[in-house]
């Protein structure tokens, strides 16, 4: 596989830890407006053009698009920002109880479009579309994708021995997360990594599949505008951070639901006993201690759901996954949730935010139901991602997220 070495844009040191944001998709615009109004320094006034502008405005507009453009150049003039020379990076992210290490570094269009860089989830039209606009105006990959590959001993120890030494970067952000990088530019450093990683044979989106979606999109209509195109060119690589599995933890996704689907709780209840051993949690809050358990918030009580046994096709590295089961056997079957990419019924919480935060959906804003989920492992994502089918939608959960600002790279 290919990682290749880049000459970043990224902020000088003294501006890293106010220029740098969260994933343009984790934030909601009036959120990342208010940041603004408090920081000019925050780039989101790049990944969310939107807060640019007193009125709401399309983030994929010409208006907000040349917005988000004129910022990235006052970044440059300003000197808050400069081009890097050809470099790796190190990228270590320190949270309360987990650290993860990564390589920042450009990666292969080619390599995705063949599958060695591996999928496990489907991308929105409409968001890839937004995103490679975005790209193709800046002429600039603004977020990093967020990469993994199967831990090896020999790669893994490499790449954290280089985390040591005079920092470049070294801040906690608002969420606590300690964002360390170091920077790599010995040439005999960068052949060995290049080297190592020549011998692995895939890697996996864990987050960030419409960042990579849209890139790519990006590449290809450059390449069919570039009459000279020659497969060097920047275009063809596209900003990413590369773990090892090992080091990635996924939170669980869990599910609120508006409403019952015109069903009484007790007609409810009684569907779901006919998939599931129903018992009241004696513990409150209940957050699932093993696969194909759940909890769910109903009526103000937690209850603990156990999945009957001989319901599931344990082989098929799909259908035996928490969200699955949940989405067959309970958002579809009982509750006529077709579609939980579209359907306004239903919305999604990040298992980072506590079970608080489910009860809280229900209670104070009067939806009907919450099911909390056991995490889906890193395992059963490859293991998906090997047989080249596709996860349901919101499957997983990273955290720590990447940070957006600290590289950006030119196309």
């Amino acid at each position: 596989m290919i990682v290749r070495p880049f000459m970043a844009l990224r902020p000088k040191k003294d501006f890293a830890q106010k220029v740098a944001v969260k994933p343009y998709d984790v934030i909601s615009s009036q959120d990342a407006k208010r940041i603004t109004q408090f920081n000019p320094y925050a780039f989101y006034r790049v990944t969310k053009p939107e807060v640019n502008f007193d009125e709401p405005i399309e983030p994929s507009s010409d208006q907000a698009l040349e917005a988000a453009k004129k910022n990235l150049q006052w970044f440059i003039d300003s000197q808050i920002f400069f081009q890097d020379r050809e470099s790796f990076y190190i990228y270590k992210q320190v949270a309360q109880d987990h650290t993860q290490i990564g390589l920042v570094a450009t990666f292969s269009v080619d390599e995705y479009l063949s599958n060695q860089i591996k999928k496990h989830e489907l991308t929105r039209k409409d968001k890839e579309e937004e995103r490679a606009k975005h790209i193709y105006h800046l002429r600039a990959q603004t977020g990093p994708v967020f990469l993994m590959y199967r831990s090896c001993e020999q790669i893994d120890s490499y790449i954290e021995s280089l985390a040591q030494g005079q920092a470049e970067y070294d801040f906690v952000d608002e969420d606590g997360v300690r964002q360390i990088v170091y920077v790599i530019q010995d040439k005999m450093v960068i052949h060995k990594i290049k080297e190592l990683f020549e011998r692995v044979q895939s890697f996996y989106i864990a987050d960030g599949h419409h960042r990579a979606a849209s890139a790519v999109r990006v590449a290809q209509m450059l390449r069919q505008e570039n009459k000279s195109h020659t497969e060097d060119e920047e275009y063809n690589f596209f900003l990413a951070v590369l773990f090892p599995h090992k080091h990635l933890r996924i939170y669980d996704y869990n599910r609120v639901v508006k409403d019952l689907n015109g069903l009484s709780e007790e007609e409810f209840l009684s569907k779901l006993v006919k998939v599931f051993d129903v018992s009241e949690s004696k513990e409150g809050m209940y957050k699932p201690k093993k696969k194909h358990e759940f909890g769910m918030y109903l009526n103000r009580k937690w209850y603990r759901l156990e999945l009957k046994q001989g319901l599931v096709d344990e082989s098929d590295p799909i259908k035996a996954l928490d969200v699955s089961i949940l989405q067959e056997h309970v958002l579809d079957g009982i509750l006529s949730i077709k579609d939980p990419r579209t359907d306004k019924r239903i919305d999604f919480i990040g298992g980072v935010h506590g079970l608080q935060a489910l009860q809280d959906y229900v209670d104070k804003k009067n939806w009907a139901v919450a099911f909390s989920l056991y995490p889906t492992s890193i395992e059963d994502l490859m293991k998906v991602s090997d047989s080249g089918r596709i996860m349901p939608p919101k499957s997983t959960w990273f955290e720590p997220k990447l940070k957006s600002g600290l590289f950006v790279h030119l196309i």
